[in-house]
């Protein structure tokens, strides 16, 4: 049974296999995202909020999905040299995967369980449909694609406020 976030492996858009666990005691932002939607300038509203945030424990974890009108075609090569280029993400982004339907990542499918959309729906409704988690794996919020990343702060600094002070440890 899944307990959290930190029990799920994902692959890198550089193919290499990510084990979430090593984020336990951080801060993550889970976003489906892509290059060629009305939402994809929010990777610089992301990017900020890494570059703010990211030394007091927070991760942004990108998971490009063309699944949505078709607006991320290219590769995962393609999406990195994309957002490296445009927006100057220096946060971890992932290989392409589904966010819904029977392909669903199980990653995301945990996620929409965790935190249900509107009226309890599971679906994810577009691209940058954002889950705010725990430095223990638990899923907080989830956040409509409308939501910008610097309307997610003050939830971003409650938590991280909870981060203990990693010398007591």
């Amino acid at each position: 049974m899944t307990k959290s976030v930190h029990d799920f492996d994902m692959q890198r858009s550089n193919g290499q296999t990510q084990n979430l666990a090593d984020y336990r005691g951080k801060v993550l932002l889970i976003v489906n995202t892509a290059s060629q939607c009305g939402f994809t300038k929010q990777y610089a509203g992301l990017q900020q909020l890494y570059q703010a945030y990211s030394a007091q424990g927070l991760e942004i974890l990108a998971f490009p999905c063309n699944q949505f009108g078709q607006q991320e075609p290219g590769t995962d090569t393609e999406i990195q040299q994309f957002c490296e280029l445009n927006f100057k993400v220096s946060f971890p982004l992932f290989a392409k995967i589904d966010v819904n339907g029977e392909n669903t990542a199980p990653l995301y499918r945990y996620l929409k369980e965790q935190a249900p959309g509107l009226f309890g729906s599971q679906r994810i409704k577009w691209n940058f449909t954002k889950f705010l988690v725990d430095q223990h794996g638990k899923v907080r919020k989830r956040y409509a694609p409308t939501t910008t990343p610097e309307a997610i702060r003050a939830d971003i600094q409650a938590l991280l406020a909870l981060t203990p002070n990693k010398e007591s440890q």
